[in-house]
């Protein structure tokens, strides 16, 4: 980061890969979450508005401590109790007018690479 305005030339051209962190699916996301995924969107948007075919991708943390301390107290199996919350979360992007990315990979579906790589 230079603090100044800088062209946005993309690596590829015609192409932008873009990573966005994602919800922790154990609870209902607040404003204060949203906000980034508002800007985020409004990245996604400009980009495509720029002619650039976007990839963007939107993690979602299906598996923390914090969602298996929570779906124990519950009672619940992981999976069931996480899927409520992702629900929720795309029912108030729907709400808030935030266009889907084009991949929402979620923690659990990468659990062999995330040991690979912690073993590196």
């Amino acid at each position: 980061m230079t603090k100044r305005v800088e062209e946005f030339i993309p690596q590829r051209e015609g192409e932008a890969r873009v990573y966005v962190c994602g919800p922790t699916i154990y609870n209902f996301a607040h404003v204060g979450n949203f906000r980034a995924y508002v800007f985020s969107d409004l990245l996604h948007r400009w980009l495509k508005h720029k002619g650039l075919k976007v990839m963007q991708v939107m993690n979602l943390t299906d598996v923390d401590d914090k969602t298996i301390r929570d779906s124990q107290k519950q009672g619940i199996p992981l999976k069931r109790f996480t899927e409520r919350y992702e629900k929720a979360f795309f029912e108030d992007c729907d709400a808030l007018g935030i266009e889907r990315v084009e991949r929402y990979p979620k923690a659990t579906e990468h659990i062999q690479e995330m040991v690979a790589l912690v073993k590196t």
